[in-house]
C-alpha cells in the first residue's frame, strides 16, 4: 500500500480543523472541533492546553473516521497554528505551568510600555522587524515565569520548555521527544533576528526569557519528527511541514512571487505581501517578518494585522444576539442599502497595524433613532473591510507602488457582501480560491514538499484554483465619505 495522503492539523484560536487531501489537493475528509475560550479578566484571553490538545485528538479521530482509506496511507502530517499564543510546560511530564496566553491577550501592555519608555523599541524593531506590543510571545512567556511560583528557578535548571502552539502540538504528536519550531513562528516571538538566524541572546536578556527554554528551529519543510503514542494514528508518520497560520495561508494561496499578497479573514484579519529574499523595513506601521524557509533559502513578507474580523460577527451573535448564526450576518446586512451613518470600529482587543494601540477599544458611532439591526450588521462588515483598506494602503506606501490584486481566504471570505465592500474600498480585484481553508492547505503543501509528494512550488501554483473574482463597483463619493467617517471614528476608539 502506497502512502500518498497528507493530514493537515490546523490548530486555530477557537478550534482545530483537520483535513486529509490527496496529491491532486482534493479534500477527502474534513473535521473541526471547537474548544473553550477563557477570559479571566478584561483584556486577558487564555486557552487550557489540555482542552486544546483534546480538540486536536477529537479532530484527528473524526477525520480518520470520515476517511475512506486506512490511516497507513498518510504519508506525512503538516501543522499550521495560531501564532504568538504561547505556553510553558515541564519537560518530564508535559504538564503546563499555566494556561496558554493567547495572541489577543493584552496583560503585558504595561510591560511593553515600560520597555518603550526605556528607549528599546527602535532596537527591537531593527533586530526583529516587530514592535513592542503584547501581541507577541516573549512578554507572555516572561509573565508566566514571573507569576508562577518557582518557574524561573525551574527554567534555569533546564526543567521547562516553552513554545508557540506549533511547538506544543509537535511535542505531543511525538510523545514528548521533539521540541522544535520553524522561522515563521520563531519570528513572532520578539526573540528571533530577521537576518542571521538563531535565537537572539540580546533579546532574550532584554525580555527576560532564558534561551534554554526555547525550541530548536528548523526549515518549514522537512522532517521534524514522527508520531508516537497518538490515539488513532500509527506510530512513525513523519511531521514534515510547519508554519504559522498566516504564513501558511500565504503559501497555500500560492503567493510564491515577490509582490503577491493575500488577506485571511479568520478570528482576526491578516494581510501578508511576499517581499522575496529581502527584508522590507516598514515606514508605515507594518511588520517585517519571515514568510517561510525552504532549505537554506528564506522568503520574507510585510504583514498587517487586525485583531477582530470574524470575531466581530461572533460578538454580534454571542454578545448582542442580533443574529443566531454567523452565516446570517450577510442577509441582515443586505437588508439595508447602506450603514445609515453608523461607523463600527472593531477595537475590542485593541488596534493592531498600522495604529498599534493596545489601549483602544471597540466603538460604534453615529447611532440614531432609525438605526436598525441591519445597519449595525452592515457597519460591522464595513469596519472589517476598512481595517484591511488601511493595511493595504500602508503596504502600497512601503512598496512605492500599488497592490494590484489581493487573494482572499478564511471563513469570512465566504461572505460575498464583505468581499464586494472590500474590493470597492481598495479599488482592486479580489480573487477567492476554490478552497478557502488555505491555512491548512499551506501546511499540506509544506508537508507534501517535505516528504517528496510534490517536486517544487511551481507544481503547487498550477494546482491553485479560483472560485470567484470580485471587481470594484462602488461609487467614489459614498466611499470617500465612509473613509472620512472611519478616520474620525478611529481617533476616538
Amino acid at each position: 500500500m502506497s502512502a500518498d495522503l497528507i493530514l493537515a492539523i490546523d490548530q486555530g484560536t477557537t478550534g482545530t480543523t483537520c483535513l486529509v487531501v490527496d496529491t491532486d489537493l482534493c479534500v477527502l475528509a474534513r473535521a473541526t472541533h471547537e474548544f473553550p475560550q477563557h477570559f479571566p479578566r478584561s483584556g486577558w484571553v487564555e486557552h487550557d492546553p489540555d482542552e486544546l490538545w483534546s480538540s486536536v485528538l477529537a479532530a484527528v479521530a473524526d477525520v480518520l473516521a470520515a476517511l475512506d482509506a486506512p490511516a497507513e496511507r498518510i504519508a506525512a502530517i503538516g501543522i499550521s497554528n495560531q501564532r504568538e499564543t504561547s505556553l510553558l510546560w515541564d519537560r518530564n511530564d508535559g504538564q503546563a505551568l499555566h494556561r496558554a496566553l493567547v495572541w489577543q491577550d493584552r496583560r503585558t501592555a504595561q510591560a511593553c510600555a515600560e520597555l518603550k519608555e526605556a528607549g528599546h523599541e527602535d532596537r527591537v524593531r531593527e533586530l526583529t522587524g516587530l514592535v513592542l506590543d503584547p501581541y507577541f510571545a516573549a512578554t507572555k512567556m516572561a509573565w508566566v515565569l514571573d507569576h508562577v511560583d518557582g518557574a524561573r528557578d525551574r527554567a534555569a535548571s533546564g526543567a521547562l520548555a516553552a513554545g508557540t502552539i506549533d511547538t506544543y502540538v509537535l511535542w505531543r504528536l511525538t510523545g514528548g521527544t521533539v521540541h522544535a519550531t520553524e522561522p515563521s513562528n520563531a519570528s513572532r516571538t520578539l526573540l528571533w533576528p530577521l537576518e542571521g538566524g538563531g535565537w537572539s541572546d540580546e533579546m532574550c536578556e532584554l525580555l527576560r526569557v532564558p534561551r534554554a527554554l526555547l525550541p530548536e528551529v528548523q526549515p518549514c519543510s522537512g522532517e521534524f519528527g514522527r508520531t508516537k503514542g497518538v490515539p488513532g494514528l500509527p506510530d512513525g508518520i513523519p511531521i514534515c511541514g510547519i508554519a504559522g497560520d498566516q504564513q501558511a495561508a500565504l503559501f497555500g494561496q500560492a503567493c510564491f512571487d515577490e509582490g503577491q499578497a493575500k488577506c485571511t479573514y479568520g478570528t482576526g484579519a491578516f494581510v501578508l505581501l511576499n517581499t522575496g529574499p529581502r527584508v522590507v523595513r516598514s515606514e508605515h506601521g507594518l511588520l517585517s517578518t519571515v514568510a517561510w524557509q525552504l532549505g537554506d533559502t528564506t522568503t520574507y513578507c510585510l504583514e498587517g494585522s487586525s485583531f477582530m474580523a470574524g470575531a466581530v460577527v461572533q460578538w454580534l451573535r454571542d454578545q448582542l444576539g442580533i443574529i443566531d448564526r454567523a452565516s446570517e450576518v450577510e442577509t441582515l446586512a443586505r437588508s439595508v442599502d447602506d450603514s445609515g451613518g453608523v461607523v463600527f470600529v472593531p477595537g475590542h482587543a485593541g488596534l493592531g497595524a498600522p495604529h498599534w494601540r493596545p489601549d483602544a477599544r471597540g466603538l460604534i458611532r453615529g447611532i440614531s433613532r432609525g438605526t436598525s439591526r441591519g445597519h449595525l450588521a452592515r457597519a460591522a462588515l464595513e469596519g472589517i473591510a476598512l481595517q484591511i483598506a488601511d493595511l493595504v494602503e500602508a503596504m502600497a506606501a512601503d512598496l512605492g507602488r500599488a497592490v494590484e490584486l489581493l487573494r482572499v481566504d478564511g471563513g469570512a471570505a465566504a461572505n460575498d457582501l464583505l468581499m464586494q465592500i472590500q474590493s470597492d474600498l481598495l479599488g482592486i480585484p479580489l480573487d477567492r480560491p476554490a478552497m478557502l481553508e488555505t491555512t491548512a492547505l499551506g501546511a499540506i503543501s509544506l508537508a507534501g514538499l517535505g516528504v517528496g509528494l510534490w517536486p517544487d512550488t511551481q507544481s503547487l501554483s498550477q494546482a491553485w484554483q479560483r472560485d470567484r473574482r470580485f471587481e470594484p463597483a462602488g461609487e467614489a463619493e459614498p466611499l470617500d465619505a465612509l473613509r472620512h467617517a472611519w478616520r474620525e471614528a478611529i481617533e476616538h476608539a
